[in-house]
């Protein structure tokens, strides 16, 4: 394998998407098999070489000992014969030289091509030794002279040695063998340490390689992310990132893709908040000078003069230029408690002319938070919907008391500043347990409008004050309502203590 191929072997890797995980096992797998490769040749090598050499060995050994049988037991069981010691019957000739004739088989089968022709040079000397001993027999049992025996003996001896000395020229040839298979097997194993030493070369440069494809894999995916997070944070909410080549970035990229999302429909949602606090802003001022309450309150001054009671056309007009001064406020949205309940204090002046018969009032709050700063228009809202949809509806005189008070809120330890509390009660009709958890609901849902009234009148003072403490201070549950069916409403506001200045 060139290094080209196992760079690209490597580039392969990451050309597609893939897992770290899944690229390590591949480098894993293909690390295991460059170690098996010289693994597996040296094992299947070392257990050739082991063969070989066996088969070598165990031909010397077999030869050695086939050589001595040759050179005594058959000269030494036919001269027993031919010395009367026993007789030729009785005698082991024709088994020792089966059994020799089987060795030198046995050793034939295994031994090289080259070897092999001693062997057979041998094997046809047996078949001479067996013809000698045959006509041995045949003297023998004819009773011929010893002498001749002898000399048949001594023909025997020499085929014998004949054998003997093929057996030994064989044996020297299988050393020899030996010799020539152990230079082979030192060349082997000079190849097998090149395998090896190239191998681990190989692995070696595929780690590097691997290494260098997975931190490129990596960090080329981080750079995207980068990339993606940085047009993000440039206001390109629109921007949306591919998946990596690398898996585990999966679940990043999603979550980042999804809050860039998020981010567009919160900043879309924010601005449409915006919108809707401007609308509320607006609905609320324009309550102030509707021209309904304008013309009413001009057409109060206008009787009041038809009947020449002066003193309470001077009070009207100028509560009424208290009134909208306080109202516009110079633009500002905070003012002083003093001044929110001056604002009250003109417009249940002007209120009460109109409404002498059913409505008086009581404005008491702590002179101590006069001078605290607080969202304006909070309580001229309630007061209204406490005189429209409490004391209107109700029948004989009623009272709308406004009050305001500091209180020590413990719920964050002490260690801040006393809240303040405004609250509008009103001694009228009141409301049902459904209406008023309908009421709450609608304030608990910034998205929805509040609920219409039987008459066409909607609950969009409090609503409107309700969200508007909520944008400004953020945080929720600043107003609070409580109601009964004929005993009448009170809306308590919280003001936190930490949210005001002194």
């Amino acid at each position: 394998m060139g290094f080209d191929t196992l760079k690209e072997t490597v580039d392969s890797l990451f050309t597609a998407r893939q897992s770290v995980k899944g690229a390590i096992k591949t480098s894993h797998i293909v690390i295991i098999i460059f170690m098996l490769i010289p693994l597996l040749v040296s094992a299947g090598t070392a257990l050739y070489n082991s063969l070989s050499y066996d088969r070598l060995i165990t031909n010397v050994n077999r030869t050695n000992s086939l050589n001595r049988i040759v050179k005594t037991e058959i000269a030494n069981e036919l001269w027993d014969i031919v010395t009367g010691n026993m007789s030729f019957a009785d005698g082991r000739q024709y088994a020792i030289i089966e059994h020799i004739n089987s060795e030198i088989e046995g050793i034939r089968r295994a031994a090289g091509a080259e070897n092999r022709r001693l062997l057979d040079v041998a094997h046809r000397a047996m078949n001479t030794l067996v013809s000698y001993v045959d006509l041995l027999g045949n003297r023998m049992r004819a009773n011929a002279p010893v002498v001749e025996n002898e000399r048949i003996l001594d023909e025997i001896r020499g085929v014998a040695v004949l054998v003997s000395d093929t057996l030994q020229d064989f044996t020297m040839l299988e050393i020899e063998s030996a010799a020539g298979t152990n230079e082979i097997i030192k060349k082997r194993t000079r190849v097998l340490w090149t395998l090896e030493i190239v191998m681990f070369i190989l692995v070696v440069v595929f780690s590097n390689m691997l290494r260098s494809s997975v931190a490129y894999g990596v960090q080329r995916s981080i750079s995207a992310l980068v990339a993606f997070s940085g047009r993000i944070s440039s206001g390109d909410l629109e921007a949306r990132a591919a998946l990596p080549k690398v898996e585990e970035f999966d679940p990043l990229t999603e979550n980042l893709n999804i809050m860039a999302a998020r981010i567009k429909e919160l900043i879309e949602a924010n601005i449409e908040e915006q919108r809707n606090l401007q609308k509320a802003e607006m609905r609320a001022l324009q309550m102030q000078i509707s021209p309904h309450f304008l013309y009413n309150t001009l057409d109060t001054i206008v009787w009041l003069a038809e009947g020449k009671q002066w003193e309470q056309v001077i009070s009207v007009t100028r509560a009424l230029s208290a009134f909208f001064r306080l109202s516009l406020n110079q633009g500002n949205e905070w003012v002083t408690v003093d001044n929110e309940f001056k604002h009250i204090e003109s417009y249940m002046v002007i209120q009460k002319i109109r409404y002498r018969d059913i409505l008086d009032y009581s404005i008491v709050y702590d002179k101590t938070m006069e001078n605290k700063i607080i969202l304006k228009l909070l309580l001229q809202p309630l007061v209204e919907n406490a005189l429209y949809h409490g004391i209107k509806n109700r029948r004989g005189r009623g009272m709308i008391t406004v009050k305001g008070w500091t209180c020590h809120d413990d719920t964050t330890g002490g260690h801040e500043e006393d809240s303040l509390y405004l609250s509008v009660s009103d001694n009228g009709a009141g409301m049902s347990e459904c209406r008023l958890n309908e009421i709450r609901r609608y304030m608990e849902e910034p998205d929805k409008p509040p609920p219409q009234q039987a008459n066409g009148q909607g609950g969009y003072g409090l609503y409107n004050v309700s969200r508007r403490l909520e944008l400004y201070y953020d945080m929720k549950g600043l107003l609070h309502i409580t109601s009964s069916r004929n005993e009448g409403t009170t809306v308590t506001v919280k003001i936190p203590g930490d949210s005001f200045h002194a």
